[in-house]
């Protein structure tokens, strides 16, 4: 937390510290005082600047020099500063690191104010509450999100609130349970919201675990509840949020109440784009968990990279509101098949019609129209942001034209009115009002602020073009006065010009001062010549030097005005740019599908999943030829145990699996021949060893923590992924691990289930549960290396090849053949010594029996081990390396051994 020292704070209310502070000094540390926690950026002239410990801190965060700035307490006060007209760039970074600033302006006139310019915190950049294009990455959202929580008896009700300032979406949710289920949920719901920013009351815990994220402690008052819900009905305007489906909410008012007052407290002002409410349940996504979303890689890979994942590959958006609601979409797949098979029928609409390309190169010119909104609401809109605004809304007749074209190709070719693209033709009506008062206003190519003028267009304001007229034509009238000049003194070198130090005069050579007329005053006097300036030079002078500092003023009103104008249409231009964003998303999906032979997949209410050659949507970019494989799930087949060698693909197929599963209820099409899934309710996946060691957990307590998961939270309409379960501890606790986890999943669970394993003794499953079949990925081994098929083929894998793909890797040669000889020892001592009983086997009922079976066996046993050692000295020979010496007494121990 950022403070300031007490005895600054003692001095500044007392006023009777060793050295009193400056009046400034005082009025910077009152504005501190009400935001403690923050960095201050002070405005003084053409600099922000920082002191005391937020000195300290912005020096060492922005890399910027630390200096000094007058005395306090007998001690320098440490400052450094940032000019203003660079003030985007430092606060991204800042901001990046996750503080918050409070921006304090100049309100006053320096001209008529007594001690310091009057200042006032204008405006407050969290990680949350960004709204600036220059702060907010393009492509995603930053949400800010509360929670409220209440505890009665042992149940406890959580309430979330988020809301993306940037778009002006607001949504709530609620769920309730004892404190641990709730904790668990909780942390589920934030991998999925991924807030920028968290606002937790002063008592609040459960967000203290929750890494990465800003988190920003406000008074428990501010989540009351009755007050959160008086706040909902005054931003949205409404006597009832029964429309929102809010009713029977009682948390998420209060942490709405918190959100909504802590959002327009840092932005100074209302906030007028927030106009709707979404109300979000549990069973209305299909669920992922953080760990399936790494595993996938759906926006990020799992090394944390942006590509390539399965974003990256599907983005072939025009425009950033697209790039938005793609990856909206890939995190929140709805379980409502519905909504799927709507967006199925636009692509194919698109796809018959052909439309995607012209769409996509007018999208092009489309900005981000839904965040230059937000600004506008905000006031903090800038000139070229209304200019983008009104070329954008210029392309919305020809969108429309080409996405009516496509009607009769939506709905399975039966046309209608009643389909997506006839839902986001409806939402890209041209807003007349709006656009023709952006035409008439804004100049065709405006500066980039409005204090350097330029904005407006010619014949908007009668007063700005008279003024304007007057700055521009000083030199036509210059040039006018001098021929008159000239003409009437007789002085034919008389010139007439201007400077920004002496404004404008008339200079005349000494030679011709004889000539001067009586009306001229002598202004300056030079080495060859003398300045004069004439009554009517004086008032020209006044006119045009205020003209300028005139027309920024008037520019700097109808601006004003302008934003004003345009707050009517803020609805209007949101709508517009949710159907823009939707086209844009459908049209780069159409895009994707046709560039890749992507089918159509079925949605059906059997519950099955029959993929008919598919592909891995991102690996088969990657590698010059990709295997398609098939994969079947049906009511009575609901777990595939899959072996195979190391790298022969059995991770790449199963995530395939899911891929193509959570594309089909995103409304894309998929890479396979064909596909038919039924209702899915969440994916799970177990992939990988990883360890958090910061938070105490091995590898082996992340992998079974993420298996319990699965195991408590999978139904019979999930879909789970299982990777070499329990192989992080010993051979026997692992296996038996494995099989207890599988047989879960058969019998309790019948989730659709992949199940990946090393354990060949997990292969008998199926001869005991019939709704298990083995699967493996073959290979083909030749000699001593191997070729890897990546065709999944039925039945289980004759072995894992291990000590090939060790080679591959490249082990050193001799650490491979020192391998391969303690496994044909390994696998002669298996082979020679009583069989293996089977591990799940139940125990002999006599231990008496058994006690004789090995004593029977050990002479057996002591036989094998003599001929075990004399053929690993054989083996250990290399004849090659031996002087005759050492060959001599190399036989002499062999003899040795073989009479033992």
């Amino acid at each position: 937390m950022t403070t300031v020292p007490k005895e600054i704070n003692a001095a500044a209310a007392k006023k009777n510290s060793a050295e009193k502070l400056t009046p400034m000094m005082q009025q910077y540390l009152g504005i501190k005082e009400n935001h403690p926690t923050m960095l201050v950026f002070y405005r003084m002239g053409d600099f922000y600047e920082l002191f005391f410990e937020d000195a300290e801190k912005a020096s060492r965060l922005l890399g910027i020099t630390l200096t000094a700035r007058g005395v306090a307490s007998g001690n320098p006060i440490k400052m450094c500063g940032v000019p203003f007209h660079s003030l985007d760039g430092y606060l991204a970074k800042l901001v990046k690191l996750g503080e918050s600033v409070a921006i304090c302006e100049q309100i006053g006139d320096p001209a008529t104010s007594k001690g310091p310019v009057e200042r006032k915190v204008m405006r407050v950049v969290t990680p949350g509450t960004l709204t600036d294009a220059d702060l907010l990455p393009e492509k995603a959202e930053r949400p800010l999100l509360a929670m409220c929580s209440i505890t009665q008896r042992k149940t406890v009700t959580t309430g979330l609130a988020w809301l993306s300032l940037a778009s002006g979406a607001l949504k709530l949710m609620e769920f309730s349970g004892d404190s641990a289920t709730v904790a668990v949920r909780l942390q589920q719901e934030l991998e999925r919201i991924v807030p920028a920013e968290i606002l937790s009351g002063d008592n609040g815990s459960l967000f203290d675990d929750y890494a990465g994220t800003h988190i920003n402690r406000v008074p428990d008052w501010h989540f009351d509840v009755v007050g959160g819900h008086k706040a909902l009905l005054d931003q949205l305007g409404v006597a009832t949020l029964t429309g929102f489906g809010a009713d029977g909410l009682g948390a998420a008012f209060g942490a709405a109440g918190a959100l909504l007052r802590y959002a327009q407290s840092t932005q100074g002002r209302g906030l007028q784009h927030v106009r709707s409410l979404t109300t979000e349940t549990e069973s209305e996504f299909i669920g992922l968990d953080a760990a399936t979303r790494r595993n996938l890689e759906l926006t990020e890979t799992i090394r944390g990279q942006e590509s390539p994942t399965l974003f990256s590959l599907l983005d072939h958006c025009r425009t950033a509101m697209g790039s938005r609601m793609l990856r909206h979409w890939l995190h929140h797949a709805r379980r409502d098949q519905n909504v799927a098979r709507a967006r199925h029928e636009a692509i194919a609409a698109l796809a018959q019609s052909e439309a995607a390309g012209p769409l996509a190169a007018t999208l092009a010119q489309v900005p981000d129209i839904e965040r230059i909104t937000t600004r506008i609401a905000l006031l903090s809109a800038r000139p070229r942001d209304l200019a983008a605004l009104r070329d954008g809304l210029l392309q919305l007749p020809a969108l429309r034209g080409d996405v009516v074209r496509c009607y009769r190709g939506e709905q399975g070719g039966q046309g209608g009115e009643s389909g997506l693209l006839a839902a986001i033709h409806g939402a890209l009506a041209t807003p007349t009002a709006c656009l023709d008062l952006l035409v008439r206003a804004v100049a065709q190519e405006p500066a980039a602020m409005v204090r350097d003028g330029g904005v407006f267009a010619t014949g908007f304001d009668a007063e700005l073009d008279e003024l304007r007229a007057l700055s521009e034509n000083a030199g036509q009238f210059l040039l006018d006065l001098e021929t008159r000049e000239r003409a009437r003194t007789g002085i034919a070198n008389l010139r007439v010009e201007y400077n920004k130090v002496h404004g404008f005069y008339i200079e005349v050579t000494h030679g011709q001062t004889d000539k001067v007329p009586d009306d001229y005053r002598r202004r300056q006097t030079l080495k060859n010549a003398e300045r004069y300036i004439t009554p009517e030079l004086k008032v020209f002078e006044d006119k045009a030097l205020s003209a300028q500092d005139k027309a920024l003023v008037r520019e700097k009103l109808l601006y004003d005005l302008l934003l004003a104008e345009l707050a009517p249409h803020i609805g209007t231009l949101q709508t517009i740019s949710q159907g823009l964003a939707q086209l844009d998303t459908l049209n780069a999906l159409t895009e994707h599908a046709q560039q890749h032979n992507w089918a159509a997949p079925q949605l059906v209410d059997e519950p099955c999943i029959n993929i008919v050659e598919g592909r891995h949507p991102v690996v088969e970019k990657q590698i010059e030829r990709f295997i398609a494989n098939d994969c079947r799930f049906v009511n009575d087949r609901r777990l595939l145990l899959i072996t195979g060698p190391n790298m022969g693909g059995k991770s790449t197929f199963m995530r395939q699996v899911a891929l193509i599963t959570l594309l089909a209820y995103v409304g894309s099409y998929v890479p396979a021949a064909s596909a038919t899934i039924g209702p899915i309710d969440r994916i799970f996946t177990r992939i990988g060893a990883t360890d958090d060691l910061a938070g105490g957990r091995s590898t082996f307590m992340v992998e079974m923590t993420e298996s319990a998961a699965i195991l408590n939270g999978a139904t019979e309409h999930s879909l789970v992924l299982m990777d070499e379960v329990g192989r992080g501890t010993s051979t026997f606790d692992g296996l038996a691990l494995a099989w207890a986890i599988a047989r879960h999943l058969i019998d309790t669970s019948r989730s659709f289930t992949l199940f990946a394993t090393h354990y060949f003794e997990l292969t008998q499953l199926p001869d005991s549960h019939p709704s298990a079949a083995n699967v493996h990925l073959s290979a083909v081994e030749h000699k001593d290396s191997i070729v890897f098929l990546h065709a999944v083929q039925a039945g289980p894998a004759s072995q894992s090849y291990g000590l090939q793909v060790a080679q591959l890797a490249g082990v050193p040669q001799p650490v491979i053949k020192a391998a391969r000889k303690h496994l044909a020892r390994l696998e002669a001592q298996a082979l020679d010594a009583t069989p293996q009983r089977d591990l799940f086997a139940l125990p002999s009922a006599d231990p008496y029996a058994q006690e004789e079976e090995e004593e029977a066996a050990a002479p057996l046993a002591a036989l094998n081990a003599a001929q075990q050692a004399l053929l690993d000295a054989i083996a250990d020979l290399d004849p090659d390396a031996l002087t005759p010496r050492d060959a001599l007494e190399q036989l002499y121990q062999l003899k040795r051994l073989a009479a033992a």
